[in-house]
């Protein structure tokens, strides 16, 4: 094993370790105490559909999320969920990215439609908790017009619970990520026309000039250009 690899090995489990040990502090939160923090905060949907539309909106799927979507619309994986258009390169042209994130259609959400969501049951977790989420354990805010509104304790626990399921989610789907991740060497942009997404079930090969074409349109990438070292943090 060559050094810089072995490094990268021992990065990869130091990682590992420090997210189960997150891992079990989740499990530890009090959602009574975490309901008490929403409820002060405030909290009513307004419906008002901005945060399932918007350039910036980014919903991040698992791979369970997305079969539950599949199984309610009869949709091809590609056509709930797209490659994030953030990655690198290998040395054979192929591109590197992580996770998948909901499909966008004119800048919305594809199943934002007449002014609802067309798979509310089985929403990602991120919209159901949403504008909520924890980090490092600690309750953080999105931006909402309707924080501060009035929300019922009921609803309050309701929510609270949902936030420490998809904490825990999270963490667990980021360690499965971590143990199948095999890192490669980087190169400059290609024409293979083939995706690679890392997630926690492994990779996910997608071939396809079609698909390959819309993640270097997004990124701005030419197609003999060097890609950027923008990469997610492992």
């Amino acid at each position: 094993m060559e050094r810089g690899d072995r490094a990268g090995r021992n990065d990869q489990e130091d990682r590992i370790s420090e997210l189960r040990v997150a891992f079990f502090a989740a499990k530890r939160i009090s959602p009574a105490k975490l309901a008490a923090q929403i409820q002060e905060d405030g909290f009513s949907c307004l419906q008002c559909g901005e945060c399932c539309s918007g350039q910036d909106n980014s919903v991040v799927v698992f791979p369970f999320e997305i079969r539950a979507i599949q199984a309610a619309t009869d949709l091809d994986w590609l056509d709930v969920v797209s490659p994030p258009e953030e990655g690198e390169w290998d040395k054979y042209g192929y591109f590197h990215t992580l996770e998948w994130r909901v499909k966008k259609e004119n800048d919305s959400c594809r199943f934002y439609q007449n002014g609802r969501c067309s798979i509310y049951p089985v929403r990602p977790m991120l919209c159901n908790t949403y504008p909520f989420y924890l980090d490092n354990g600690i309750l953080q805010r999105s931006e909402c017009r309707g924080l501060g509104g009035k929300i019922e304790p009921d609803e309050a626990l309701r929510m609270a619970e949902r936030l420490i399921k998809r904490y825990i989610t999270e963490i667990r789907e980021s360690i499965a990520l971590l143990e199948r991740y095999r890192d490669f060497e980087r190169g400059e942009a290609g024409k293979s026309g083939r995706i690679v997404v890392h997630d926690s079930e492994g990779e996910h090969r997608i071939t396809g000039n079609k698909v390959m074409d819309e993640i270097a349109s997004i990124a701005s990438l030419p197609a003999e250009a060097k890609a950027s070292s923008h990469s997610r943090s492992l």
